[in-house]
């Protein structure tokens, strides 16, 4: 007999196990944003600090009249809001992305957890699609409570009263409300840019705190340029002027084409600093330890497509809107305070209950001089003065006050009273042996930048 040799049989190859659902991977990610202690304090902040602070500021007397509806905090619950929303703009959302997705990526660097994440999940794709999404998830938790709290506290502290508008107008409690969540509503697109930078930069940078920091330096570099005298095409290309351009939904007509060309610039910044962010994630080596970044690519895959963004958006806003110059000129500002003067003066007429008047009875207009007339009319300054004429009805004779202005580079201007002190000339009237405020002693105004003479 022979003996027979059996061949054994090769092997099965297993089959590895796909990647792990984006849905898992998202909880998780969302477990750890909500682990983080300063996460915790954020939204401990975010959903009772605004209440608690303009419920405060409502019970004082001395009100903060240098700030955008600051001056109307006593008589209805919705200014306090706008007033949080203008600090949040400038301080509270670049702190919110900063925190938030300004470290999404960078704390795997500093635990050194990119291996296990990596052979857990199997996939650069979706661990970036949940982190981006868990990151998302918390700013705009965070931003409904801003909102949401600040609400609440101007409400129970001043009631749902008509609201001021930036010309004077009077908005009913229910049409204010409306506009106060849309205003809330129009700033999510530029704090969405300054996200998208921030998770560009936690890539890009690693466990540097330059990447922590990267979203608050952007946004304190846009509020900068802001205040200079830029060429109004360059102040609407930058995702910062969304942050700012909501108070047009205030006046009448509303100001409506800067804050949809703000929309649309911050929501192209948004879109591009992600795709950057997705493609730099995907080329990162993470077999290197000591690799935690980006380095020298910062320069050429985040800040010149950055830049070339904002020279095409540049390009794109002077070419569609005809824009020039600084936007501020003479017969702007005259139309704008002579309009704001006229709701004001129905609205002082009525304080002091004396027989019901139209703006149309006034026939108010207003010459405005810059630096005396010395110069060129146009762009911002404090050195705006006005003459307002209007006609006295009854009386077949023409009253005239005179205003000081101040102008910002961003079209806001503040006007102040300058006599005759029984118009305009001080903070206080008398009304049937009572004393109220006066709405035309100083009045908040803003020149739409885009409009057409």
């Amino acid at each position: 007999m022979t003996a027979v040799t059996e061949t054994p049989a090769p092997e099965a190859e297993v089959p590895a196990p796909p990647p792990v659902p984006v849905s898992r991977v998202l909880r998780f990610e969302l477990v750890k944003q909500f682990s983080a202690w300063r996460v915790r304090l954020l939204i401990l902040l975010c959903w009772v600090g605004p209440g608690l602070l303009v419920f405060a500021i409502d019970q004082q007397a001395t009100l903060p009249s240098d700030t955008l509806f600051g001056r109307w905090m006593h008589a209805t619950g919705w200014a306090g809001s706008l007033v949080a929303l203008g600090f949040s703009g400038t301080w509270g959302l670049p702190l919110i992305t900063s925190v938030v997705a300004g470290d999404v990526f960078a704390s795997e660097d500093r635990l050194g957890t990119w291996r296990h994440l990596l052979i857990a999940i199997r996939s650069h794709r979706r661990i970036f699609a949940a982190k981006a999404m868990a990151s998302l998830t918390v700013i705009l938790l965070l931003v409904a409570g801003l909102a949401f709290s600040s609400i609440l506290g101007g409400l129970l502290a001043e009631g749902n009263n008509p609201l001021t508008g930036l010309d004077g107008h009077s908005l009913a409690g229910g049409d204010a409300g409306g506009k106060v969540l849309l205003a809330w509503a129009c700033v999510l697109a530029p704090t969405l840019a300054l996200a998208a930078v921030g998770l560009l930069g936690s890539i890009a940078l690693g466990r540097s705190p330059m990447g922590l920091l990267l979203p608050m330096i952007v946004a304190l570099g846009m509020q900068a340029a802001q205040m200079l005298p830029l060429p109004v095409a360059v102040r609407l290309a930058l995702p910062g002027y969304a942050f700012i351009s909501w108070n047009g939904l205030f006046a009448d007509p509303q100001q409506l084409r800067p804050l949809l060309v703000g929309i649309a610039v911050s929501l192209v910044w948004a879109v591009v600093a992600t795709t950057l962010a997705y493609l730099l994630f995907l080329r990162r080596d993470f077999t290197n330890l000591t690799n935690d970044g980006a380095g020298r690519r910062v320069l050429t895959v985040g800040v010149l497509p950055l830049a070339g963004v904002l020279a095409v958006t540049t390009g794109l806003v002077a070419a569609t809107s005809g824009a020039s110059g600084s936007g501020i000129d003479q017969s702007k500002i005259q139309k704008s305070v002579a309009t704001a003067f006229a709701h004001l003066y129905v609205l002082q007429e009525q304080e002091m209950r004396r027989p019901p008047l139209t703006e149309e009875q006034l026939h108010t207009s207003a010459t405005c001089l810059k630096s005396e007339g010395l110069g060129t009319q146009e762009g911002p300054g404090a050195d705006w003065r006005c003459t307002v004429s209007w006609s006295v009805p009854g009386d077949n004779v023409t009253a005239q006050s005179v205003y000081q202005l101040d102008v910002t580079a961003n079209g806001r201007y503040i006007a102040d009273g300058d006599g005759p002190q029984e118009v305009n000339g001080y903070f206080l009237i008398k009304s049937n042996g009572q004393t109220v405020s006066n709405p035309l002693w100083q009045f908040d105004g803003n020149v739409d930048l885009l409009a057409k003479d």
